[in-house]
């Protein structure tokens, strides 16, 4: 006789199997040679660079500081520890809405499920914060197929929220408690909608500020504008409250999306003040194009990252050698 936690646990390994099959397998290809991209803290890192001599390899010259300098100058690298990534994952009540196919819950269990798989497979380890109206548990970081599966588990379990009455979301609490939690530096992916109050950024930042952090922002794109669908029941799943309203008037529809777009306005300035990699996930979003929309954001990041080093690195030897 199968419990609850083992449908559970068969329904988060046949999503993993066709998370495998329908985006792991298509990123694999698309992927190699360019995993730094997706996480900094695997692979090889800039070090250095120095004057190209005989015996090195012609792959490592770089040529936008060689034409600067007028002389040959090859990049060093050094291999990086092996990498520990964190989930913190907001699972309170607004992440059970989704206007299609899917919720925003089952979004987030599906990008955790993609990138922990991808990072196991590594050799990574993967751990997570998971928050409810509170922080509800810690995952500890783990490597390992049955890790994936238990984070996905974990995830796509909805709580019996009868007769309950929900607390408004805090994300300060939940990255105050990730601050506590994640000691070495790390690869830190915050899911949230971020339907809460705004004590948050400061926060955010200076996890920023130790770790490599990408906010993964969950949405849906009924959140932004409503259709005209006549007299229906708005409920506020982070407090139950409930309006009946007219969606037929067109300046109600007005007034929603003006709200939804100073709401917008709002977030992507706080996300931008905490100096943080953003990637925005729709429930109608392709997975697998939302994964690649982030991998080049970071390669472009990371360019321009390696190239600030570099030009402060020949900065100061200029300097000393005056």
């Amino acid at each position: 006789m199968s419990t609850p936690d083992t449908e559970a646990d068969g329904s988060a390994d046949a999503l993993l199997r066709r998370l495998e099959w329908t985006v792991i397998r298509r990123l694999d290809g698309l992927l190699q040679g360019d995993y730094r991209s997706l996480w900094r803290g695997s692979g090889l890192d800039l070090a250095d660079l120095r004057e190209y001599q005989h015996h090195d390899d012609v792959r490592h010259i770089d040529w936008n500081v060689t034409a600067r300098l007028q002389q040959p100058y090859v990049r060093q690298f050094t291999e990086e520890r092996e990498l520990s990534a964190w989930f913190l994952i907001d699972l309170s009540a607004s992440v059970d809405f989704g206007s299609d196919l899917r919720t925003k819950r089952q979004v987030a269990c599906a990008f955790v499920g993609v990138l922990a798989q991808l990072l196991t497979r590594h050799g990574n380890r993967v751990g997570a914060l998971i928050y409810g109206d509170t922080v509800e548990a810690v995952i500890p970081a783990r490597g390992g197929r049955l890790q994936v599966l238990h984070l996905m588990q974990r995830i796509s379990r909805r709580p019996d929220t009868a007769g309950t009455t929900h607390q408004a979301t805090r994300l300060g609490e939940l990255l105050n408690a990730a601050s506590r939690v994640i000691r070495q530096r790390s690869s830190v992916f915050l899911l949230s909608d971020f339907i809460s109050p705004p004590d948050w950024a400061m926060r955010l930042g200076q996890l920023g500020r130790r770790h490599d952090v990408t906010a993964v922002r969950l949405y849906d794109p009924l959140e932004m504008s409503l259709p005209d669908l006549g007299l229906i029941n708005l409920v506020d799943a982070e407090t139950g409250e409930q309006l009946l309203v007219d969606t037929h008037d067109t300046g109600f529809r007005k007034r929603f999306a003006a709200a939804a777009e100073a709401r917008e306005a709002t977030l992507r300035s706080a996300l931008a003040d905490a100096g943080v990699d953003t990637l925005e996930l729709a429930t109608d979003d392709d997975l697998f194009d939302a994964i690649l929309r982030f991998t080049e954001m970071r390669r472009i990041r990371s360019s321009l990252s390696s190239g600030r080093r570099a030009l402060r690195h020949l900065s100061e030897l200029k300097v000393e050698s005056r």
